[in-house]
This record gives structure tokens, sequence and C-alpha cells, in this order.
């Protein structure tokens, strides 16, 4: 792994590398443990949480976030490394969520906050790259307390799509997959079926409910 710099606006060390094996080679971002910031509702190791999603992601069916692995052994220790999508500098939430074509990925991607326990979808965080959207920036995922905090509130109220559904159904049937539960707690893992469950209950996307408590929206908003 060959480290160029550090990714400007990040909070914890963000990298962009080059990963090589043999003659192959990828453009990815690694995140290493030793470059976490300290934060008082959730505990070290953010990284895990990375990986976390995109095992959700991908048990789900869903292909929502760039694919991300847990690597013991880096430039500055064990971390995540996700592929790096070349995306187009200008698009986000705000830019993407009047356009029709990407209606149908947002609200999947809705419900996957809502589940994932998001406490940090930004705008900034929803990229347009290979001609589709990707969620990337998900360390502050699956808190066991309810901590969502996003700006995707636009499709609350509108029923879930009857294949996504069908993915929290047998999520919430089957349980978390023996994966995601080597990077989870047991509480967390926990919180997160009974949240599958709830959703499956509402049928419907959350509406935004702001009642002076938890914040709705992370800060900056993109």
């Amino acid at each position: 792994m060959e480290v160029h710099g550090r990714i400007a606006g990040s909070s914890n060390a963000t990298l962009l590398v080059t990963c090589r094996l043999g003659d192959d080679e990828l453009m990815a971002v690694y995140k290493p443990h030793r470059g976490e910031r300290p934060l008082w509702d959730f505990p070290g190791g953010l990284f895990r949480r990375e990986v976390a999603a995109y095992v959700l992601s991908e048990d789900l069916g869903w292909g929502l976030v760039p694919e991300t692995v847990e690597r013991a052994e880096g430039p500055f220790g064990e971390g995540s490394v996700q592929r790096y999508v070349p995306e187009d500098g200008a698009s986000h939430y705000f830019t993407l969520r009047d356009d029709p074509q990407w209606h149908a990925t947002l609200k999947r991607l809705c419900a996957f906050d809502v589940v994932a326990n998001n406490a940090d979808r930004k705008s900034g965080h929803v990229l347009l790259a290979e001609d589709r959207l990707w969620a990337i920036d998900n360390g502050l995922c699956f808190n066991e307390e309810d901590k969502l905090r996003t700006v995707i509130w636009d499709f609350g109220g509108e029923p879930i799509p009857p294949d996504d559904a069908a993915a929290l159904e047998r999520l919430k049937s089957d349980g978390p997959t023996p994966r995601l539960c080597e990077l989870l707690t047991p509480p967390e893992l926990a919180a997160l079926a009974d949240r599958a469950a709830w959703l499956v209950h509402l049928a419907a996307l959350p509406e935004l409910v702001d009642d002076g408590g938890w914040p709705p929206y992370p800060w900056p908003l993109v």
C-alpha cells in the first residue's frame, strides 16, 4: 500500500492510497485506527463500522457502499480500506434529490441509514460515480442508542419499495450474518435487528420528527 496523502476536510485521518498485488493496482481510501479522533458517544475502532456498513449493504443486496475491507497491517497500522470511486466532484444529495432517476436509490439509502443508525449522513457523503450513487463515510453507524442524523428526510412517509421491504424482512427473520457479528457487539447487533423489525412494521420511510432532543440533521449539512 502506497500512501499519497491525506484527503482534505476529514476529521479523522483519511488517506488516499494505491494498493498493489503483482501487476494489479487499485486506488483506495485508507482509514487507520491510529488516526481516529476520540468521541464521547462512540468507542474507538470506527474503521470496523466502515467495514460493517459495507457488509450490511451487501447482505441486503443493495450495493450502496464501495468495497471495504479490514486490513490488519498498513503503513499506519490496522484500519479500513475502501475502493476509491471517481466521483464527479460536484454532485451530492442536495443536487441529486430532485432528479427522479435517483429516487429509488435514495429511498434505499434512507432505509439503510435507518437500519444502520447512521449518525452522520451528510449530503457530501452521497457520491455520483460510475453512473450510479454511492454512500461513503459510514464510520458513525451501528450505535446501540438511537442516533440517526441524516439529510435524507425528503421521502418520509413514502412506502418502502417491495424489493427493499423483502430484504429488510430477511434481515429481520434471519438476523445479522456471521461476518457482521464479528464486527459489532451483541447490544449493537440486537439494536440493528430491532430497527429492521421496526422498519418492516412501519412499511414506510420515517418522517422527520424534531422533538428538541437528539438533532435530526448532521453538521455541517454538506
